[in-house]
């Protein structure tokens, strides 16, 4: 299986529409590839909170219908990263009406909408994303010709738990796209490579590269094997990181090493 994580450059004197044009005609020059990955929140940049509200659009707008178009011209699976959602029902933001939501679309390659999942852990403390945007409450698995994937984002990196909810629901391919800050880069690293050898799957981390309102992006996409093998990974610029999984390495891996069934806790309810 070929996958190509794009690592976009956000420059904020480039507009969002030109940003969208530009992220498509990348997505259409991986035609050949089986899965493409995009970053976390790239038309606005993951650190630019006052931007989120004016920016944000409905599940089904411009960048769903360029994304759309854009994997089914390639023929590939696309994970085109997250967007600012705003949801039609519910509580209110300032301008707009409606709650905010980090959402990750998925499209099949005939530019289908396969796969949508709400960020759940919102990064900020007290701030930020965590207070501008809902909390998502849903785990997301996608089942491709060649694996299934475990669908993630950013923050919720640091949230072992989560992950062990998708190996539950069959996930042997973490899909985490990201906007992860420089000055924490040596967190992201360790962290792809324990979520993938704990749960002896592959972790595709796709971040962004760039300065988002000020914040210095670390770039650095990583692809990890079940093992915690670093397979490939990115520098700090904008650039296009390929590599070939081979998707049966999950189960040998998992076969070879069957860690994760000597699992004991929470899973026997309790005696009453």
């Amino acid at each position: 299986m070929r996958a190509s994580l794009i690592q976009i450059g956000v420059d904020e004197d480039e507009s969002v529409d030109s940003r969208r044009r530009r992220v498509a005609s990348l997505v259409r020059d991986q035609a050949g590839a089986d899965l493409v990955v995009l970053p976390e929140l790239w038309t606005t940049g993951a650190f630019a909170f006052e931007s989120f509200d004016e920016a944000a659009e409905p599940l089904e707008g411009p960048t769903y219908e360029a994304m759309a178009e854009a994997a089914s011209d390639a023929g590939v699976w696309l994970h085109a990263g997250s967007i600012p959602e705003r949801a039609e029902a519910g509580g209110g933001s300032a301008s707009g009406g409606g709650i905010l939501y980090n959402t990750s679309l998925l499209f099949s390659p005939s530019g289908d909408l396969a796969a949508a999942y709400r960020k759940i852990h919102r990064f900020g403390f007290d701030k930020g994303e965590a207070v501008l945007m809902g909390a998502g409450s849903e785990l997301v698995t996608l089942r491709l010709p060649e694996t299934t994937l475990g669908v993630a984002t950013c923050y919720d990196l640091r949230f072992p738990e989560l992950f062990r909810g998708l190996v539950d629901a069959g996930a042997e391919t973490f899909v985490v796209p990201a906007g992860w800050p420089e000055r924490r880069r040596a967190h992201w690293t360790l962290l792809a490579q324990a979520r993938a050898v704990e749960n002896q799957a592959y972790v595709l981390a796709c971040g962004t590269a760039g300065t988002h309102a000020g914040v210095p992006q670390a770039g650095h996409s990583i692809v990890v094997d079940p093992w915690g093998e670093v397979l490939a990974e990115a520098g700090s610029e904008e650039e296009v990181l390929t590599v070939d999984l081979d998707p049966a390495k999950v189960a040998t891996t998992r076969e070879q090493f069957p860690a994760l069934k000597d699992r004991s806790l929470g899973l026997q309810p309790p005696r009453r």
